[in-house]
Parts: structure tokens; C-alpha cells; sequence
């Protein structure tokens, strides 16, 4: 796996120096191949991406995505609405909820996208509420245990997402009860799936599913591709999920009477490898046994390390021909804050820059202010330009919506 010391042209050196460290940058070339890739493996049915905005929601990138042809999945309604500002038309968008109040339901409705129905109970409010008049999505759990860290394994007996497929009797009832329409089926087993063959597991209960629901107009098959963090890492081969997929879902057409729409949910595959984190070196110290990095970063910017033990490859953009030494690379937080443990990489300095690789999806919009620390500017580089789309938060941030009362 390359380490970029340029992006389109644009040192990263120079992006450092004009918008400071720490500081988010994307590919936006890089997010349009992941897209234009996604569209000639599945180009044999009728293809829509819906972009898990929950991966990087900045309204600039959304915007680029809106313009490569993708629509949104939203799991929040303020991602709705981000979408909207964004540019994606209602039909675009949709809205996939976790036990959420039933006004947020209500607003998603009054905006006009599609809802995603993920239990009995709000099928059944919505049917009292809306009848047959507004048309939803239901979510199916497969029962399919995939993925990679528990924490983003969704699809099992266990979870709290979807409707259990043992349930389906249940369901069918409550859409009958209501004269519901019901416009497509939805599953996602998690993410970091490499095998073609468990997106054809979760197809087939789709299908299986389907047969109860006349008025289909798409299925919805979740995302979870997984990428490559390091060297050797294992992909998903998306071409190969694609014409094992689509050949199923043909054949499920074929059963069903009539074409529909074929829909997935990518997030980190459209963005992750786009993304970039720059940080600055603050400090080298070292202990009987490790030498550590500390840099102007941590768990407040780039939470995965520490909460799915994530691994993100790193590397000395200052110093890339220098002695290799064993580093642990870790965050200003007052917590246990390591990026990075046990690193072979060339000499870190003080004020050297550190490259964190595949920071584009789950970063930023994970990050935090914790410890009071405000958060990074985000860079788009987009036809050879280094464009800002996000300010580095200042102090005032911080107490902007805070109340100081008289005690």
C-alpha cells in the first residue's frame, strides 16, 4: 500500500502548512472511483447506491456523492436534513431509524422520504397514523452473524436492528391489518464483509421474504464491504459480490413477476481510503520498554483505535528514509489514547508529520470534544485544489450554546 506524499497534485506537506494540524483530507477523485467501481459490478439490474451518511456527513462530500450519481442512507433525521442542504431530493434519501420518537418519524414523513420500519410496534404506529397512504421500507434481521468487531456486527439474533426474520408472520400480519405499502425490504449484517457469499445469504432471505409483498419496488441488501487497512489485508472484491448478487437477484425477479430496483448502503468503502488524518508530533519520550509519539491528535479525533481496536496504518511524512524504530503513536487525551501500538517506523521528531491512512469514514463524524479539545478542519482536494469545507473549531465553539448562570 503506497504512502502518499501528494494528493491530485496537492502535497500534503502544503496542506498542513496553509490549514493546520490536526486536519482531515479526502480524495474526492478517490470517493468517485469507489462509486463509478460500485456501479459497473452491479450495471447488469437496476442500481441505486444509497451512501451511508453516518460514515462522513460533511455537506460538501455529500454533495460530491449527491453529483456521481448516489443517493443517502440517513439513520438520524438531522441526516435527512443534511442530505437535503446537500442537494438530494426526498425520493433520494433513506431514512433508516433506531427506536427513535415517533415526531421524528412524523418529520421524516412531512419531508417526504422513505422510511426504513425497524420494529412490529412502529409498524403499527405508523399504519394507525398513515394507513396505506404513505408508502415504507421494512428491515429485516437475517440472523446473520458477519462482520468484523462485534460492536459493528448487526445482523445476528442478538441485535437490536431490524425485525427477527422469525417474525415474519407477525409482520406480514400487521401490514395486511393496516393496508400498509410496503415499497421495499431491507437487511444489513454489519461491516468488514469480504464474502460474496454472506451479501447472497442475506439476498437470500430477502427473497424469501418478498414473496409476502406485492407492491416491491426494491430490496435493499445494507453495505459492510469491507477494505484494506494495512498490506496483505484482505478486500472485499466487489465485482465478485456483484455478479454473484445480481445473478441471484435476476432470478428472484423472475419468480417475483417483474423487475425491480437492487440498492446497497456503502459507506466506508466510498470514503475510508479517501481519507486522510494529518497530525503534528508533539513529544518523543521514551520508557524502560516502548518509545512514544505523542502527537496533536487523539481518541477525540479518530475514536476507532480505542473503541473497535482498529487498526489504521501510519506513516512519517517528514522523515520517510529514516532508521526504523518501534513506536507506540498516541493522543494529547488524558485517557488511554493509543492510535497506534508497537510500530516499526522511520525516526519520529518533534514537529514531524505523521500520516493516519484510511480516516475517512467513522473519523470526523465520531469525533468529539472531549477533554474541552475542539475539533480538526476538514480538506477536500477536488480537480488539483485543496478546498476547506469545514473550520477548525475555535474556543468559543466550545461555550457557544452554554448557559453561565449566577450561583
Amino acid at each position: 500500500m503506497q504512502n502518499p506524499q501528494q494528493i491530485q497534485g496537492v502535497s500534503l506537506e502544503s496542506i498542513a502548512h496553509e490549514f493546520g494540524t490536526p486536519v482531515y483530507v479526502y480524495d474526492g477523485e478517490k470517493i468517485v472511483e469507489q462509486i463509478e467501481t460500485l456501479q459497473k459490478a452491479f450495471s447488469s439490474v437496476p442500481f441505486k447506491i444509497k451512501y451511508a451518511t453516518k460514515a462522513l456527513s460533511n455537506l460538501s462530500v455529500l454533495k460530491l456523492i449527491k453529483n456521481a450519481g448516489a443517493g443517502i442512507d440517513a439513520v438520524s433525521i438531522e441526516e435527512v436534513k443534511l442530505g437535503m442542504m446537500a442537494g438530494f431530493e426526498a425520493p433520494e434519501i433513506m431514512y433508516t431509524p433506531s427506536g427513535v420518537p415517533f415526531e421524528e418519524i412524523r418529520e421524516a414523513v412531512d419531508l417526504g422520504v422513505i422510511v426504513n420500519l425497524d420494529s412490529i410496534p412502529l409498524i403499527r404506529e405508523f399504519g394507525k397514523t398513515y394507513g396505506g397512504s404513505v408508502p415504507a421500507c421494512i428491515r429485516i434481521n437475517p440472523h446473520i452473524l458477519a462482520g468484523g468487531n462485534h460492536k459493528i456486527s448487526v445482523g445476528h439474533v442478538e441485535s437490536k436492528f431490524g425485525i427477527s426474520i422469525d417474525l415474519l408472520p407477525e409482520i406480514v400480519e400487521a401490514v395486511n391489518e393496516y393496508g400498509l405499502k410496503i415499497w421495499g425490504l431491507h437487511v444489513h449484517t454489519g461491516s468488514d464483509i469480504y464474502d460474496a457469499e454472506v451479501f447472497l445469504k442475506g439476498g437470500n432471505v430477502l427473497f424469501e421474504a418478498a414473496m409476502q409483498f406485492p407492491e416491491l419496488k426494491f430490496l435493499d441488501f445494507g453495505g459492510g464491504f469491507k477494505v484494506a487497512y494495512k498490506e496483505g489485508d484482505p478486500s472485499t472484491d466487489v465485482m465478485e459480490v456483484g455478479r454473484i448478487v445480481t445473478k441471484a437477484f435476476e432470478a428472484f425477479c423472475r419468480k417475483y413477476g417483474r423487475s425491480l430496483e437492487l440498492w446497497i448502503e456503502p459507506g466506508k468503502f466510498l470514503v475510508s481510503a479517501a481519507g486522510l488524518l494529518l497530525v503534528k508530533t508533539a513529544v518523543v519520550k521514551s520508557s524502560t520498554t516502548i518509545t512514544f509519539a505523542g502527537v496533536d491528535s487523539g481518541l477525540n479525533h479518530l475514536i476507532r483505535p480505542m473503541m473497535y481496536e482498529a487498526y489504521h496504518d501510519i506513516y512519517n511524512l517528514s522523515n520517510p528514509e529514516g532508521k526504523l524504530e518501534k513506536y507506540n503513536i498516541v493522543g494529547y487525551i488524558c485517557e488511554t489514547d493509543t492510535l497506534a501500538a508497537h510500530r516499526q517506523l522511520p525516526e519520529i521528531r518533534p514537529n514531524d508529520l505523521l500520516v493516519i491512512k484510511n480516516a475517512g469514514a467513522y473519523g470526523y463524524s465520531m469525533a468529539s470534544n472531549y477533554n474541552s479539545r475542539l475539533r480538526p478542519a476538514e480538506v477536500l482536494v477536488w480537480q488539483g485544489k485543496a478546498h476547506l469545507i469545514r473550520k477548525r473549531e475555535e474556543f468559543e465553539d466550545l461555550t457557544r450554546n452554554q448557559v453561565l448562570i449566577e450561583i
